[in-house]
């Protein structure tokens, strides 16, 4: 079992930049893929990038791509996601998730653990 609690949201303006952290414990965390989603109203969750065991392979969502970076720290096993150049429309709840498979890591049913979520709020 993983437990992941997300933290780092809030309200910003756009241009502006957050960094929204994910601490797990439980299980090792360093055998983990490591991936963030979001959930804006009314709509589905989608993926916005994803981290591989190692930290060496990064996937983005082509909507973030060269705005946000994700990675991680296994000594605090922790995962960031640096949001830079926020635009409105990246206004959601992010989720942070973890799963040891390798493939499918676009898709939220990929993952098998999820935290609760933080709010971020983009005004123009």
């Amino acid at each position: 079992q993983v437990q992941l609690v997300e933290s780092g949201g809030g309200l910003v303006q756009a241009g502006g930049s957050l960094r929204l952290s994910c601490a797990a414990s439980g299980r090792t965390f360093s055998t983990y893929v490591m991936g963030w989603f979001r959930q804006a109203p009314g709509k589905q969750r989608v993926f916005v990038a994803a981290i591989d065991w190692s930290g060496g392979s990064t996937f983005y969502a082509v909507s973030v791509k060269g705005r946000f970076t994700i990675s991680r720290d296994d000594a605090k096993s922790t995962v960031y996601l640096q949001m830079n150049s926020l635009k409105p429309e990246d206004t959601a709840v992010y989720y942070c998730a973890a799963t040891q498979r390798s493939t499918g890591l676009t898709g939220p049913g990929a993952y098998d653990y999820w935290g609760q979520g933080t709010q971020v709020t983009v005004s123009s």
